[in-house]
Formats: C-alpha cells, structure tokens, sequence
C-alpha cells in the first residue's frame, strides 16, 4: 500500500497562480477612470511601467521573505514572527474581510460587464458564479493546480492576441495621438490618484506566499513565482494599454469600464468585438479562481493559532473547505452593498498599509542575522527596492486619506473591529476555553 503522500505543485503552477490572481479587471476597466483626469498617452504608459516596477520591488521583497518564513497565509504569518502576534492578525483581518473577498466582487462584476450576449445582474450572476467556482475550489489540489494553469495559458494567450493585433493594425483615425507628452500631470493630484488604480491592478504579484507549503520546493519555487510572474504582467499591462490607447479615441473610453469591449471592437468589428469580449470576461474567471484559492488559506492559517476562528480548521494537508465558503459569504455580502469605486479604493487602502509593512520586514530580517538563512533569495539592489515600495505606498495611502476620507474611514473601522476580535479572541474566548 503506498503511502498518502500530500500533493505539491511545482513552480509553473506558481508562475501561473500570480499572473492569474495579476491579471484582472484592472488591467480592462481603470483606463476609462484614468482618462478622466489624464489626458497624455505617454504619462498612462509612464503609469503603468511605473506600477510594475513598485509591483516588481514588492516581489522582490516577498520573495526574500518568503523564503525565509516558508509558512501558507502570507502576511498573516509574515508579520506575526517579524513583528507582533496583533499585526499580523490585522494583516490576516484584512484579507479575510476585503483582501480577497473585494477583489474577487470586483472581477466578478468585470466578468458580468464584459458578457455580451445577455443583460445579467452582475450581483447576482456574479455570487452565482464565485459560488460554481468555490465549488470547484473545495474538490482537491489537483484540480485546482489544473484548472488554474488552464485557464492562465488560455488568459495570457488571449491577451497576446489582442496586443499582437493592435501592434500590426494602424491606429484609429480618432485615437488620441500617442506623441502627445505633458509632464506636468506627472506632479499632479491626478496622477497620484491614477496610481492608485494601477497599483490595485497590479495587484497579486504577492499571490504565491499564501501557499508556501504547497509548493514542492518552496525556497527556489517562492521567488521565481512571485519574480517571473510579476515581470510577465508588467510586459503585458504596459502593451496592452497602449493598445487600448491607439485603437480608441478618447471620447470612447472616458470613464467606460468595458474598455477592452471597446478597443476589440474597433479593431475587429461588432460582431467579433462581443465573441472578443465574451473571451475576456472567460479570462476574468481566472483571476477570480486563483485569488478564491488562495484567499482561504489565510483564514485557515489563523484558525490554527486563534480560537476564535477554529471553525474554520482543517487537518494538514486537506482542503479549507469551511473557509474557502466563509470567503464565498463576505464576498457576496461586498457585492450586494458596494459600488466598483468605492469598495476599489476602500481595498486599496488596506491592502498597501499591509504590504508596506511586510516590505519593511525585510529590513527587520537583515538585523536578524544570526536568524538568516543565507542560502536563500536575497532582494537584489538592496535597500532600493525596499525604499521605493515604501515610498510609493505610503505617499498613496496618506494621499487616500485626503482624497477619499469616507472609504478610509470605513477602512480605519475595519482594522477596529480586527483589533476588538483579537482581544475578544486573547481575554474572553482562550480564558474561557
């Protein structure tokens, strides 16, 4: 009888998961938002090369920390060795209550926009389909691992397609022209306020840690995953917005989330633009089933150290089931009480102060020497890359505060509540036990 050996995935599969959880409704519906206050090609393409080098220095950063705490839940457990037991569990509040849950609203309702056949609701199909897609979710590893890396090949494949063809075709008579340069936005409140949507479309590029113990070989696989796929992304992003930018005019795309229905229309005609569109909103679905596969690993992780969430335990090596459903529930709770916009920057928020403090990590890491694998990944350009992430994200959450002072405002309230569950969970649930 041979022995119940758990199944691991390889690097591959982890390339796959970031670009997945990567590739979203980011990169088809921010550049109708954008538009609205930024009028220079070359400062949106500026943007978004600029997103993915912030992206790429957070990779960078994970990576090293990841390789080092080889632990699933990501910041959850990142943050809880690095530093305090309650900033970690911040971390993890985060994720299990808009980290993923809003994300994952957010392309559901991308995936229903981009359907062109019939007029769904995108509430409610949307909860439908997250619901078909954790299903999925909650059979076992290896149907996840296929699904995923299916579904990723089909999504970048496409995205190829439509960048190869807007590269060969010449531009719209009416598009705006892309030699038009005005440096000035790149010092304006607009264009700070755009890298905030670039930045939640990079979003992901941190997706492998949240599953350290499911790689095969987590010191190697970690950093190539979060590395690699980040780098796939930024090529992507950056050509297929320029794309958009050369085969639309700018009346088209003004405050539109469709936009690649858009652009795919004008280059291809209306009735190959809907089966294009069709196409995208099937690609969506991959970003939606890598962020539910990996969103439920956090609050499996936090199960085992906090009784107040052990409903939500699994044994070692089993599917999260109860989790992965938990996360089913807040997700549809965000999509029948939140608008795009606001649950975007509400999201955003959050997810940046979390991500700051695990790149500051790794500062904290290096002082630890006598602690530090040094077989390891080291972050190359040490301290710059750290320095720039840093930089950039608490310019954008500060800038957050100012510009949008009623979602961050629900977003301080969340962190409360997180804090009252910890000490809920530390002085009347474990006392009680």
């Amino acid at each position: 009888m041979k022995p119940n050996i758990p199944i691991k995935i390889s690097t591959y599969t982890g390339v796959a998961l970031v670009v997945a959880n990567m590739v979203g409704t980011g990169a088809f519906t921010s550049l109708g938002f954008q538009l609205s206050e930024l009028k220079s090609p070359s400062t949106i393409i500026f943007l978004w090369v600029l997103g993915g080098v912030i992206a790429l220095c957070g990779a960078f950063s994970y990576a090293e920390v990841g390789s080092q705490i080889r632990k699933s839940g990501g910041e959850y457990i990142f943050l809880s060795e690095l530093f305090h037991p309650l900033i970690g569990y911040l971390s993890g509040w985060i994720s299990i209550t808009v980290g993923f849950a809003a994300p994952i609203a957010l392309s559901a309702i991308a995936v229903i926009e981009y359907f062109p056949y019939y007029h769904l609701s995108p509430k409610w199909a949307g909860i439908l389909l997250i619901g078909f897609i954790t299903l999925i979710h909650s059979l076992n590893l290896k149907v996840s691992a296929k699904v995923q890396n299916i579904s990723t090949l089909l999504k970048v494949f496409l995205i190829v397609l439509l960048i190869t063809i807007g590269l060969v075709l010449p531009a719209e008579s009416n598009a705006i022209s892309l030699n038009t340069s005005q440096y000035s936005e790149l010092f304006t409140p607009a264009f700070i306020i755009a890298l905030i949507y670039v930045s939640y479309s990079y979003s992901g590029w941190n997706a492998a840690v949240y599953i350290i113990e499911e790689f095969k070989n987590p010191k190697k696989s970690i950093p190539r995953a979060l590395v690699i796929g980040t780098s796939i992304v930024t090529v992507l992003y950056t050509l297929l917005q320029y794309v958009f930018l050369k085969m639309a005019s700018l009346d088209d795309l003004v405050g539109k989330l469709n936009v690649g229905h858009i652009v795919s229309e004008n280059i291809l005609g209306s009735g190959t633009g809907n089966l294009f569109s069709f196409a995208i909103s099937l690609l969506l679905v991959s970003g939606i089933s890598a962020m539910v596969w990996v969103g439920a690993r956090v609050t499996s992780s936090m199960a085992k150290d906090y009784q107040i969430w052990r409903f939500f335990r699994n044994k070692e090596g089993t599917i999260p089931k109860a989790a992965l459903w938990l996360q089913f529930m807040v997700t549809a709770i965000i999509l029948v009480t939140g608008t795009f916009e606001q649950v975007l920057i509400y999201c955003g928020f959050l997810l940046t102060i979390s991500s700051a403090f695990t790149v500051f990590g790794v500062f904290k890491l290096r002082l630890t020497k006598h602690q530090y694998d040094k077989s390891t990944f080291k972050s190359p350009f040490y301290p710059v890359p750290q320095i720039i992430f840093l930089v950039f994200s608490i310019g954008m959450v500060f800038f957050a505060i100012y510009q949008y002072p009623a979602e961050t405002a629900i977003g301080s309230t969340n962190v409360l509540a997180g804090i009252g569950s910890w000490f809920l969970n530390k002085y009347v649930i474990t006392k009680n036990k």
